[in-house]
């Protein structure tokens, strides 16, 4: 009996092991499929690109004369403190925006003006309010994160099952029982949305407010090279942008796993 049981948690690991596998196996093969398609665009001069292999090149050079990783180092600082800062906002403001009516009256209001209102349009004025260092860089990129989280924590709270609620209340859970025990991991998944949507967000910001006033970073960088008409430069920046978005969503991804483990998915 207990050599069937092994077997069959064998059989189950492997199975598990596949169906992780399978994802991964099929973003390469669409990575591959767009490195290929690429390549033929530029190799047929159907548009006036730079080819992946002359990319490739130019990032070498990036990284070898080191303005690659400073970039990368000045646009991630950015991105991490605007983007923690807002989520850190975010969450308690969207909590008591849900759950006490007062408070969602008061405050929604500039919530919903302020997302009415481009992050990008800001810029200007955070520039002329507080200087050309990174204070309004990094205040746009909160701005954008913070609005993104704080919708979504919004909604978790509002969309929380009320029969879970009572349940609760029946049971005699108090105010910090129930925020504990309910209201939070019920909120889990829309505020991990929101925290991928802000993600988003505050890249393309940061990159809006390099463009504008940076000594350093990969949208300073591209600007930078519109100027020499550097287009393998360009794409480097690109490439870049995408990659690390790419890394943190997906740890954002996998912290999402973890906390809603109890949470039915769709395979």
């Amino acid at each position: 009996m207990s050599t069937l049981t092994t077997k069959d948690e064998d059989i189950a690991a492997k199975r598990l092991s596949s169906a992780n596998l399978a994802p991964i196996a099929l973003n390469l093969i669409a990575f591959t499929l767009a490195i290929g398609f690429w390549w033929g665009i530029t190799a047929a001069k159907l548009v006036v690109l730079p080819g992946p292999a002359e990319v490739f090149q130019r990032a070498i050079e990036l990284i070898a004369s080191g303005q690659l990783p400073l970039d990368i180092a000045s646009s991630l600082r950015r991105v991490l403190t605007g983007f923690l800062l807002g989520v850190a906002a975010a969450i308690p403001v969207g909590f008591l925006m849900g759950w006490y009516g007062p408070v969602r009256a008061l405050i929604e209001p500039y919530i919903q003006f302020f997302r009415m209102v481009p992050p990008l349009a800001i810029i200007p004025l955070a520039i002329v309010t507080m200087g050309i260092d990174e204070a309004p860089k990094v205040f746009v990129i909160f701005l954008a994160s913070f609005l993104s989280c704080v919708v979504a924590t919004y909604q978790g709270v509002i969309s929380v099952d009320r029969t879970l609620i009572s349940a609760a209340r029946v049971l005699g859970a108090n105010d910090g029982v129930l925020f504990h025990r309910v209201i939070i991991p019920a909120s889990i998944p829309f505020i991990l949305v929101g925290v991928r949507i802000g993600l988003g967000s505050a890249w393309a910001t940061v990159v809006a407010a390099e463009l504008i006033a940076a000594q350093s970073g990969l949208g300073f960088r591209m600007q930078q090279a519109q100027l020499y008409y550097d287009l393998p430069t360009i794409f480097v920046s690109l490439v870049t942008i995408g990659i690390l978005g790419l890394l943190m969503d997906r740890i954002v991804q996998a912290t999402e796993r973890r906390l809603t483990r109890w949470q039915e998915r769709a395979r």
